[in-house]
């Protein structure tokens, strides 16, 4: 529930009123300023309450934004303010200044002549003597003013009347920065569905929700391993884009944003992909059995472990540089000068292969192609892609001169997820030289990685290549993550543990194997993209506790070499598989815990714009 409090004296012909009303606000009138702060006092303290301005001309999409967002604690528009419970003293305060306070008395009118800019006064107040950041949203087109007299309130209405508000709430509804596919091939159309579900009280989380259960009937169709079943698959997991589209549409078109909303949003994205992923190669197989396909299995692993890496790069860059002084450089320089050319907006955009153009490419050749086909492409697009957008942000931390924060550095080492074994070593490799530490990292992930791929199975050269990482991954983290490369690291260690799972998997050469290791990496990898929005949250990362319970990268990638060097292939799936469920059960019921209690809590509501990712 919200409250409004209308002050000063009603204008004839005024429907502002019922436009209040329309967006859930219960109005009061308060023909003077005192009386505005009785009425303020009567307000429940849980309630959202605003002050506007009788005289308020403008339209009904301009008080939305200014009065009903809820990731703001205090918004406002020229003639209305609004604050949500946790900053309703400094509202008070705000509103005890602007009526009795120097700025009042040195203006020389009547307190009842004053509420004409009462609203404007306390938003001021708001942030000059309470230190409360007022949101002012951008209005475009959109008209919102206090007219000083009838024909200034004449030209205002005729503006209002020159311009189509629900048209620029259409159009705001698309997100400003998306990919070619979305902005031209889905976002013409869903933004309709996105209005038709608001004017029928469906949430975005419901929509959310409804795209999980699309993609994962599309993933039951792949897996049938039939061509029907792909077509079927193809075309569901483009209808699960739409909805996936619709559901941020609709928290835009209608201001319902929420922490638990960003957080199912973002989460289900990578539920949906790795699934997918998972019933085209269960349709593989199933085909296979009959003779028509083959186990692309090990191809469908890579694929989760390049997309996964591809997120940790983004997700390290823009932490490690979110709040950098001196944030400039050439190359910088030089990518917003492409941005400023039309057709290389475009072109880049699509290079980085986004989720639109990815998931498209994969609904369109699983219709026409096969699993082994539709994995080959996206792998090597995803590769390219890869290579591209880190290339760049190399280049960027090179040539810029920037000094990273404490916050940043923080930052970087809770996604790097280091464990108890991580801690204890670090002990022992003190002094390590600085901005060294993607050198470091990477030097260890390398003997790993070689020592898996050039053994046979059953060897102990992992489990000794294992120890090498533990060590170097240590001293990796044991300065702060300051350096110009630093950002790097994350990546550097998920690419180490699951491309390591992945190749002992591989070499088990036993069937079960690879879907054991494919659940196990779905099951880190989802604690680490359980970390990352924490931390976009602005919550911090999970608990201590946790990460050392399921033991750090470090400690996960020792054991599973440990477990493959004293196992037969067929327990070493066992294994796997035991591993895999016991850290999904953990890491699952820890943040579903966690952002099920944020958002009853009351949690600040967010809403990432983000990359196309």
């Amino acid at each position: 529930m919200s409250t409004a409090i209308v002050t000063g004296q009603p204008v004839p012909g005024s429907s502002l009123e019922g436009e209040l009303r329309a967006l859930g606000f219960d109005v009061r009138l308060a023909p003077d300023a005192a009386q505005a702060g009785t009425a303020l006092a009567a307000v429940p303290a849980g309630q959202r309450v605003a002050l506007v301005d009788a005289g308020f001309v403008g339209h009904t999409h301009a008080l939305r934004l200014g009065l009903t967002d809820p990731r703001f604690a205090a918004s406002a528009v020229p003639g209305a303010v609004s604050v949500q419970p946790a900053a309703r003293e400094t509202l008070t305060g705000a509103l005890r200044d602007a009526t009795e306070g120097p700025s009042a008395a040195d203006s020389g009118t009547r307190a009842g002549t004053l509420t004409g800019v009462l609203a404007d006064r306390v938003a001021e107040r708001l942030t000059a003597a309470y230190g409360t950041d007022v949101h002012r949203p951008e209005l475009g087109e959109l008209v919102a003013a206090v007219p000083a007299d009838p024909q200034a309130r004449n030209e205002a209405r005729q503006a209002v009347a020159a311009v189509d508000d629900e048209a620029i709430r259409l159009r705001t509804a698309v997100k400003a920065r998306d990919g070619f596919f979305t902005t031209y091939c889905i976002s013409p159309y869903s933004r309709y569905i996105a209005r038709w579900c608001a004017r029928r009280g469906l949430t975005p989380n419901q929509v959310t929700t409804a795209s999980l259960i699309t993609a994962l009937i599309a993933a039951g169709c792949a897996a049938t391993g039939t061509r029907p079943g792909f077509v079927a698959a193809g075309l569901l997991l483009l209808f699960s884009f739409v909805l996936d589209c619709t559901d941020g549409q609709l928290a835009r078109y209608s201001l319902q944003y929420s922490t638990l909303g960003a957080w199912l949003d973002a989460t289900f994205d990578r539920a949906k992909e790795y699934a997918y992923y998972a019933g085209l190669a269960l349709g593989a197989s199933a085909a296979s059995g009959s003779g028509g396909g083959d186990d692309v299995w090990a191809l469908a692993l890579g694929a989760m472990v390049l997309q996964s890496c591809r997120h940790v790069v983004d997700f390290s860059f823009n932490e490690a540089n979110h709040d950098a002084t001196a944030n400039t450089s050439p190359t910088a320089a030089l990518s917003d000068k492409l941005d400023s050319v039309g057709w290389t907006v475009w072109v880049r955009r699509m290079i980085v292969l986004p989720i639109g153009e990815r998931w498209a490419l994969i609904a369109v050749l699983t219709a026409l192609t096969t699993p082994r086909v539709t994995f080959i492409v996206l792998l090597i697009g995803c590769a390219l892609a890869a290579a591209y957008t880190t290339a760049g942000r190399v280049l960027r931390s090179l040539t810029r001169r920037a000094t990273r924060t404490d916050r940043a550095a923080q930052a970087l080492a809770e996604l790097s997820d280091s464990g108890p074994l991580s801690e204890l070593l670090q002990r022992a490799v003190r002094g390590v030289p600085r901005h060294t530490a993607p050198a470091i990292a990477a030097l260890g992930a390398l003997v790993l990685v070689l020592a898996t791929a050039l053994s046979d199975y059953g060897s102990w050269w992992p489990v000794l290549g294992a120890a090498v990482y533990a060590l170097t991954s240590a001293a990796a983290v044991s300065r702060p993550l300051k350096g110009p490369l630093d950002w790097l690291v994350p990546p550097v260690f998920r690419a180490a543990e699951y491309g390591t799972i992945l190749l002992i998997a591989a070499k088990a050469d036993v069937n079960g194997a690879l879907p054991a290791a494919f659940g196990l990496v779905a099951a880190v990898a989802y604690h680490h993209y359980d970390t990352v929005y924490r931390i976009r949250g602005g919550t911090g990362a999970p608990p201590r506790w946790l990460v050392r319970a399921i033991g750090g990268h470090e400690g996960r990638t020792l054991v599973a070499t440990v477990i493959a060097a004293l196992l037969t292939n067929t327990d070493f799936t066992v294994a796997l598989t035991v591993c895999a469920v016991a850290v999904a059960l953990v890491v699952l019921v820890e943040s579903i815990r966690y952002w099920v209690t944020a958002h009853r809590r009351g949690a600040p509501a967010v809403h990432d714009e983000g990359e196309p990712a």
